[in-house]
């Protein structure tokens, strides 16, 4: 059988096609793959933040009276911080939640490893008539440039620039009337 000048060389080209194709699709896996890695990473995050959230809000709810003694000036975590001899239970929550934000507990060497990148805290009291409201907030640094969080400034600036990089939650706590004036009805406010 004899093959003609015009078909030599298609099988060759037909196997450079169909190794390009394949390359394309292996690069294509590898990208959704890498996507995979960095949206895990980001839900893994945002898991720890609300473990985080619901610990401080749990804080506050256990210590109602004093809710007011937890808010922060500026954002908590920054920095590990010694939590001995504080003299009230609203200033050592604050100083244990301090440092669970900053990964004090978990360590590699001397180096602290957080749940999180960058996390922060803030705790304010919007709202200081009865009923109060606590708002509490973790922020943290996102893998990827998204949209910076309108519900809150807590961590506005810790992650450079570009706020794309700050993710964060918030709770509001709502304190009702602690008790009422029996004469009148009325709340007091302890």
């Amino acid at each position: 059988m004899l093959i003609s000048r015009v078909q030599r060389g298609v099988t060759m080209l037909e196997v450079l096609i169909a190794i390009f194709i394949l390359t394309l699709g292996l690069l294509g896996t590898a990208s959704i793959q890498s996507q995979m890695q960095i949206s895990e990473l980001e839900a893994y995050q945002r898991a720890q933040a609300i473990v985080l959230l619901r610990d401080m809000v749990d804080r506050v709810n256990a210590n109602r009276r004093n809710a007011a003694s937890y808010v922060t000036g500026s954002a908590v975590g920054s920095s590990a911080q010694n939590c001995t001899g504080l003299p009230t239970a609203a200033a050592k929550d604050l100083c244990e939640w301090n440092n669970s934000l900053y990964g004090a507990s978990e360590t590699r060497g001397t180096q602290a490893l957080g749940a999180m990148n960058n996390a922060r805290g803030c705790i304010s009291n919007p709202v200081t008539v009865m009923p109060r409201e606590v708002v509490v907030a973790v922020a943290w640094q996102g893998m990827q440039a998204t949209f910076a969080p309108a519900a809150t400034t807590c961590g506005t600036g810790t992650f450079g620039s570009d706020d794309r990089f700050r993710r964060a939650i918030v709770a509001r706590v709502v304190i009702g009337c602690l008790q009422n004036d029996p004469s009148t009805g009325a709340c007091v406010t302890p």
